[in-house]
This record gives C-alpha cells, sequence and structure tokens, in this order.
C-alpha cells in the first residue's frame, strides 16, 4: 500500500469514527430534547406540569450565601419514600449536568436532596460563573427526566 492510500485510509476512518460520535451524540440529545420538548415521549412532561426556579432568576448576580426558592406546577411535593404517582420532591444539582429519567440521583455536595418537600434553601458558593440545575424526581429519587428540570446560571460575587 502505497504511503498515500494508507494517509486517505487514514483519513477516512478518521472521518467515519468522527461521525459515528457525532451521530450517537445526537441521537442522546435528541432523548433529552430542548426547552420542555422531547423527540421521546416517553421522556415528555405533561403540558401542565414544570419545576422552575422562584428565585434566583437566570443571569442574576448572588452573594456568596444566597437563597434559592423552587417552584413545581401540575404535581405535588411529597417526602422521599412517597411513592404516590405525579409526586415527588426537588433534587438542586450544582455544576452538574441534568439526570436523565428514571436514574437515581446521586447524593453528593453537588447534588443536594429536599427530601423533606423543602421548597427553599440558603446556599453557599465560591465566586464566579455557576450553573444550578433544579430536578424533580420521585420518592425514590428517580429522576422525572429533562422535562421535569430547569437550569439557570448565577454569577457570585
Amino acid at each position: 500500500m502505497s504511503s498515500y492510500t494508507t494517509r486517505l485510509s487514514i483519513k477516512r476512518l478518521f472521518i467515519y469514527a468522527s461521525m459515528s460520535i457525532f451521530i450517537l451524540a445526537s441521537a442522546d440529545a435528541l432523548s433529552y430534547g430542548s426547552g420542555g420538548y422531547t423527540a421521546n415521549p416517553s421522556n415528555a412532561a405533561e403540558p401542565d406540569q414544570a419545576v422552575y426556579f422562584i428565585e434566583p432568576k437566570n443571569n442574576a448576580t448572588v452573594d456568596q450565601e444566597f437563597t434559592i426558592k423552587m417552584g413545581i406546577r401540575g404535581m405535588a411535593i411529597k417526602p422521599a419514600g412517597d411513592m404516590t404517582p405525579n409526586t415527588g420532591h426537588h433534587h438542586l444539582l450544582v455544576d452538574e449536568s441534568p439526570v436523565r429519567k428514571n436514574e437515581v440521583i446521586p447524593s453528593s455536595p453537588t447534588h443536594l436532596h429536599f427530601g423533606k418537600g423543602q421548597t427553599k434553601t440558603t446556599l453557599t458558593l465560591p465566586p464566579g460563573k455557576h450553573t444550578l440545575t433544579l430536578q424533580f424526581a420521585d420518592g425514590a429519587h428517580r429522576s422525572y427526566g429533562f422535562a421535569m428540570r430547569q437550569s439557570i446560571t448565577v454569577h457570585v460575587k
């Protein structure tokens, strides 16, 4: 095999590998959807269901210690362990990605659980830009998925 043919084969292999990664990433993104709409109906929330930040607002500048108020529409707040349909509790993810539908939300310093049904908390973060994701989950901490989450950015002074 000539050096030109070898370079051409390597280039084709690189292109095929890159396209495969792109296709897989695109399929994964479609299962999450965007803006509350999904390509996979099993991930969709009811039109009148939503989780949202009451406070702070997106792109707010906040002190290192600040208050977060969490809201829910179309579902009820119940404590961890209560498996009543269309109920659950809030989880706050700090600089973390949303959790896929039916996956258990881990417990860590960046995955905060509000299993007693709390809708307000005080958070302390270092200065800089942070992403906060409010993720709603059932009584077993299983995520309701992309459609029942909201992410905002805060700028900590």
